[in-house]
C-alpha cells in the first residue's frame, strides 16, 4: 500500500492577542490562575477587522505552497473543515481557491472542493477523505490541500469566553509524505450527544460539564475500537500523544484516562502497585458508584507518581506549547498540537524520525477518532520553516475596550464600523460584500 500522509504544514494565527491574566481576568473579577493554571491558557488569538476564516485559511495555504514550490496544477482537491462557516451552500474552499488563483498562475477549476462539518473532528475527517482519495488512485498524481480554519468566539460572559481563539492550519496530504505517514487503522467512538451545538446561531450553546464527560467517553471508545484491530496500545510506543485541545486543562483529563487504560495489566501497573495499589476492576464491585469512586481515587494517586509525571512531561506537555498562547481553534486544535510537539522536538535537537504519534481527535455531537502516525525523515526541515513564533510576537495586544469592539465586529448580529488595529501586508484581507451579499477578498502586497 502507498505511504500517504502529511507532506507539509503551515499555521496562521489571528493578528490580535488578548492577555487573559493581565487584561481579561481583572474585568471578569477573576483570579488570573483560573485561566493560566485551571484552563492552561495565557492568551488568545483573535482576528482583526480585515480577517476571517477565509483570509486565515488562504494565508496559511499561500505560504505552504510558496515555500514548497507548489503550483495550482499540483493540487487536485481542497477540503476546508470549519465550525465558523457563513454560508449554508457555498463552501469556504471555493473562496480560498479564488484567493489562491489571484496570486498563482493558472486555476483550480479541476480541483474537487468541499467543506466538512462535524465540530472539531472535521479537520481530521478531511485528512481521512484525502487519504482515501489518494489510496483509491483517484488523485492523478496530485496532492490534497486540507485547511482547518475557525474563529472560535463565544457570547460575552459565556463560560467558554476565556477559551476563544482564531487561526488556521493548512496541510498538504500526499504520497510519500515528508512529515508523518498515516496509519491505515483507525478507531472510532461516536454517539448522538448534545454537549455543544450551534443550531443556526453564531455563538455555540455549551453544556460544559457534559461536554467534558462526552469527550472522555468517546475517546475511551475510540481507543478500545482501535485496539480491536491495531493491537494493545502502550505508553512507551508513542513519542507524543496530540489530543484535541479546547484548552490544555481538558487534555490533562484525557491524558490521565489514556495512560490508565494503556498500563492496565502491564508491568507498569505491577511496578506502581506497591505505591498506589492496582487499578480497580469493575467485576470486584457490586455497586457502580463504589467502582467509580475507587477509579477516581486510583487516578488521583496515579497522577502524582513520578512515572506518570515523567510520561506526561515527555509525551503530552510539548503538544500544548502553542495552544497556551492562541486558545481553541476548533477544527485546527489537534493539528496545532501535532505541530507544537514536532516544533518542540526540533528546538531541543531531538531526532524523532521513525517515532510514532497517537493522535486523538474529537468533535462534539459527538465523535472521537484515534489513529497512529509515523514521523518521516523530512519533519525537521518542515517544522523549522514555521514562523509561528514571529506571528505570536507581532500580534497587537488588545486592551479590554478594544477587545469588546473587536468581538462586536465578528458578531454577525451586529453592524459596527471599527478601524483595523493592524496594517495588512503580504496577506489576503476581507474587503466587503458584493451584490449578492457574498464576501469579497483581495491580496495586499
Amino acid at each position: 500500500m502507498t505511504a500517504v500522509g502529511i507532506d507539509a504544514i503551515e499555521i496562521h494565527t489571528g493578528k490580535l492577542a488578548l492577555d487573559l491574566a493581565e487584561t481579561f481576568a481583572p474585568e471578569m473579577g477573576a483570579d488570573p490562575a483560573k485561566y493560566t493554571k485551571g484552563l492552561g491558557i495565557y492568551s488568545s488569538s483573535l482576528p482583526d477587522v480585515h480577517e476571517d476564516i477565509v483570509t486565515m485559511g488562504a494565508n496559511a495555504a499561500h505560504r505552504l505552497m510558496e515555500r514548497n514550490g507548489l503550483e495550482l496544477d499540483d493540487i487536485g482537491r481542497i477540503d476546508v473543515a470549519t465550525e465558523s462557516a457563513f454560508d449554508n451552500s457555498k463552501p469556504v474552499s471555493t473562496y480560498i481557491a479564488g484567493c489562491l488563483e489571484g496570486v498563482f498562475e493558472g486555476d483550480l477549476h479541476h480541483a474537487n472542493k468541499g467543506e466538512r462539518k462535524f465540530a472539531c473532528i472535521s479537520g481530521t475527517q478531511s485528512i481521512d477523505d484525502a487519504y482515501n482519495w489518494i489510496q483509491a488512485g483517484r488523485n492523478r498524481g496530485r496532492a490534497a490541500l486540507v485547511i482547518a480554519t475557525d474563529t472560535a468566539l463565544y457570547a460575552r460572559d459565556d463560560p467558554g469566553e476565556a477559551t476563544q481563539g482564531a487561526g488556521a492550519v493548512a496541510m498538504l496530504i500526499d504520497e510519500n509524505p515528508s512529515v508523518v505517514e498515516l496509519s491505515k487503522q483507525q478507531g472510532y467512538g461516536s454517539a448522538d450527544e448534545t454537549d455543544f451545538l450551534k443550531p443556526n446561531q453564531q455563538f455555540p450553546s455549551v453544556d460544559g460539564k457534559r461536554s467534558v464527560q462526552v469527550y472522555l467517553a468517546r475517546m475511551r471508545e475510540a481507543v478500545e475500537d482501535y485496539e480491536s484491530i491495531g493491537g494493545d496500545l502502550r505508553p512507551e510506543d508513542f513519542r507524543y500523544v496530540p489530543f484535541h485541545t479546547p484548552f490544555p486543562g481538558m487534555v490533562r483529563k484525557a491524558a490521565m484516562l489514556g495512560y490508565r487504560h494503556m498500563i492496565r495489566d502491564t508491568e507498569i501497573e505491577d511496578a506502581l502497585a506497591p505505591e498506589i495499589g492496582r487499578q480497580p476492576r469493575q467485576e470486584a464491585f457490586d455497586d457502580e458508584e463504589a467502582f467509580r469512586d475507587a477509579v477516581r481515587e486510583y487516578m488521583d494517586a496515579l497522577k502524582g507518581t513520578d512515572r506518570y509525571l515523567a510520561w506526561h512531561d515527555r509525551t503530552i506537555e510539548p503538544t500544548l506549547d502553542i495552544a497556551r498562547h492562541v486558545g481553541n481553534w476548533y477544527t485546527g486544535s489537534v493539528h496545532v498540537a501535532r505541530a507544537s510537539a514536532l516544533k518542540r522536538a526540533a528546538a531541543e535537537g531531538e531526532d524523532v524520525t521513525g517515532d510514532r504519534l497517537l493522535v486523538g481527535s474529537y468533535g462534539s455531537g459527538a465523535q472521537a477518532e484515534i489513529h497512529v502516525e509515523t514521523i518521516q525523515n523530512g519533519w525537521r526541515e518542515e517544522v523549522s520553516a514555521f514562523d509561528i513564533d514571529t506571528q505570536l510576537e507581532s500580534r497587537y495586544d488588545l486592551d479590554f475596550a478594544e477587545y469588546e469592539r473587536i468581538h462586536d465586529v465578528h458578531n454577525h448580529a451586529k453592524e459596527v464600523d471599527v478601524e483595523e488595529l493592524t496594517t495588512p501586508s503580504e496577506e489576503f484581507v476581507f474587503e466587503g460584500r458584493g451584490r449578492m451579499n457574498e464576501r469579497k477578498y483581495r491580496y495586499v502586497d
